[in-house]
């Protein structure tokens, strides 16, 4: 006020002006700029659409990019920083949230870091889902999620994996073994140990088939058997009792591999696999473990993603190790590279 006094009354009217033509000039260069509706990839979640109004409406926004091979959604924040994966077909979650290391000492140096974590989401993907309400009240809970992944379910069976039960002091977790040899399959390519056989718990799958434990299988798991204990019966991924198409994960790998439900991420060509740069943490890899090579599907196990030493690893469980390992005995899991393992993954897929 004191400035305003001595201020002669043309200096004033100029200063007033001024400021008027500042907030204007203000206003036109912030609707200059502004993109347009056409330009703005941020879709919010959450909001209701206003009447007449067909831009959606909330507090949050998130930015979406379509990218193709395989065809998916990466969602990343207003900052840029990602959010998650979607991908087309699959009902498998890419979620980012705070990095955790996963090892097995007793088999190998190598560790795997990651911030990713996989988990399930309640309905397959497909362009467009996250303006439905399904998705976003699932994404708001999925990131806040702790409780123990695909990844982190996967590493309860291997050597030395802590015991866990249930209420009903039923245990659903621990070192499993791959089980015990068939005489009758000396090279292990059969069905051998499933779920229900680690649990000793008769089941009846929505396919049709009953089946019963066998008690010398009890705490086992072969390769197939072991992928669907973790996205199955610990995930409630759909299951078959057979190896036929329909809704559910097969019994057997060639089985999952060819016909599986999800999304095939490179076709098995009964050569070696190209296009690891599609794969992400918890998809599934498929191989012919037989001495030599073809391409017959008789081995499966789950990607981990780049291990320190630069590798793509991943888990698997295996007769020669007695049961789910990424430890380097018999043969080092990996998909790049030279070795044995390499030389026979033949194709990959998300459920």
């Amino acid at each position: 006020m004191k400035f305003r006094k001595y201020l002669p009354r043309p200096t004033v009217l100029l200063t007033i002006a001024g400021f008027v033509l500042l907030i204007a000039a203000s206003t036109l260069t912030y609707v200059v700029v502004r993109p347009s509706p056409a330009d703005q990839p941020v879709l919010t979640l959450g909001g209701a659409k206003a009447s007449g109004d067909d831009q959606p409406r909330g507090a949050s926004g998130y930015i979406y990019q379509r990218l193709a091979k395989p065809d998916r959604t990466e969602i990343t924040d207003s900052s840029g920083h990602p959010v998650a994966v979607m991908t087309d077909g699959a009902r498998t979650a890419h979620l980012y949230g705070p990095s955790r290391t996963f090892e097995e000492p007793e088999f190998t140096d190598a560790k795997i870091e990651t911030d990713m974590w996989v988990r399930l989401a309640p309905q397959t993907w497909h362009a467009g889902a996250e303006r439905e309400l399904w998705f976003t009240e699932w994404l708001s809970a999925a990131r806040a999620d702790r409780s123990p992944d695909v990844l982190a379910i996967a590493f309860e069976y291997v050597a030395g994996a802590p015991v866990k039960r249930d209420n009903q002091g039923q245990q659903y977790s621990g070192d499993a073994s791959f089980g015990p040899p068939d005489p009758n399959d000396p090279e292990g390519r059969a069905e051998r140990s499933d779920f229900y056989d680690y649990l000793g718990l008769p089941w009846s799958f929505a396919d049709g088939k009953a089946v019963l434990p066998d008690p010398s299988r009890s705490l086992a798991l072969d390769c197939s058997g072991y992928l669907r204990m973790v996205y199955g019966h610990r995930l409630n991924y759909p299951l078959r009792g057979t190896n036929t198409p329909g809704e559910g994960l097969p019994r057997r790998a060639y089985a999952m591999a060819q016909f599986g439900p999800g999304v095939q991420l490179m076709p098995n060509s009964g050569q070696r696999a190209r296009g690891m740069e599609r794969l992400l943490p918890g998809d599934l890899v498929f191989f012919n473990a037989q001495p030599v090579p073809s391409g017959q599907i008789d081995h499966s196990g789950i990607y981990l993603g780049v291990d320190d030493g630069g590798h793509h690893r991943f888990i698997s469980s295996r007769s020669q190790t007695d049961g789910p390992t990424m430890g380097d005995l018999s043969g080092a899991p990996l998909l790049d590279g030279i070795g044995y393992w390499p030389d026979r993954w033949l194709t990959a897929r998300r459920l």
